[in-house]
């Protein structure tokens, strides 16, 4: 099991589901687990099955994230990438000055890059326009995309860059806005946009919105710049 056959299972998904299809990734990837974990069993007899399949699970929910959305952000004349495409020790030149664009900067304890699945960035300047956290639920890694936007926030040069959230929320911890439980309350206010994929229903507002959403609020982020 490799992406390559998660993203046929989302083509699938596409032919019978449309521009709903999305919403179904939690359900394609309980679909993939079974395959997932025999094929793991056959080389790796005495591994740790579930251990494997979060890793495999989080890897791939950034690259199907990636896969859905990369067309339309092209669409709209911006560039998008992996984060880890920042962290090689050689960079060619763009993406040299794309991480230039987005390091924090610790003073004497150098600079940094935030922890980030993607980024939206501008081809003529390459200016980063729009960092993107992926998780399956929010327990993951909201709290942390909290203080990579007070960071982010906190220098004039990266001020502007929009932070977002992208999840399955499959704890539901965002599903209803009173009360609020933790996560929520973080998405609500240390977020610029969360955005969750799923078929149960979302209380949403104007932070925490369906994914659906979020290709028009890329297009007025860019034009924010």
């Amino acid at each position: 099991m490799n992406f390559n056959d998660l993203k046929e299972m989302y083509n699938e998904c596409v032919e019978k589901y449309g521009i709903e299809a999305p919403k179904h990734i939690s359900e394609i990837l309980q679909n993939a687990r079974e395959r997932h974990s025999s094929d793991f069993l056959i080389t790796h007899p005495n591994g740790n099955v579930d251990q494997s399949w979060r890793a495999f699970k989080g890897k791939n929910l950034e690259k199907l994230i990636l896969y859905i959305i990369k067309r339309c952000v092209q669409d709209m004349e911006l560039g998008i990438i992996s984060g880890d495409k920042l962290e090689g020790k050689i960079l060619d030149k763009q993406l040299s000055k794309i991480k230039r664009n987005v390091l924090v900067d610790y003073g004497e304890y150098g600079c940094h890059l935030p922890d980030v699945d993607l980024l939206v960035y501008d081809p003529k300047t390459l200016d980063v326009l729009v960092i993107m956290s992926s998780k399956v639920t929010l327990r993951e890694r909201i709290a942390q995309t909290g203080y990579w936007k007070y960071k982010i926030k906190e220098n004039p040069v990266t001020a502007k860059i929009k932070i977002l959230f992208i999840t399955l929320d499959e704890d539901s911890t965002l599903t209803s806005k009173t009360p609020p439980k933790k996560g929520r309350a973080i998405a609500e206010k240390d977020t610029d946009g969360t955005y969750v994929l799923t078929l149960d229903g979302l209380e949403t507002s104007s932070n925490v919105k369906l994914f659906d959403t979020l290709i028009d609020d890329i297009r007025e982020f860019s034009k924010q710049v």
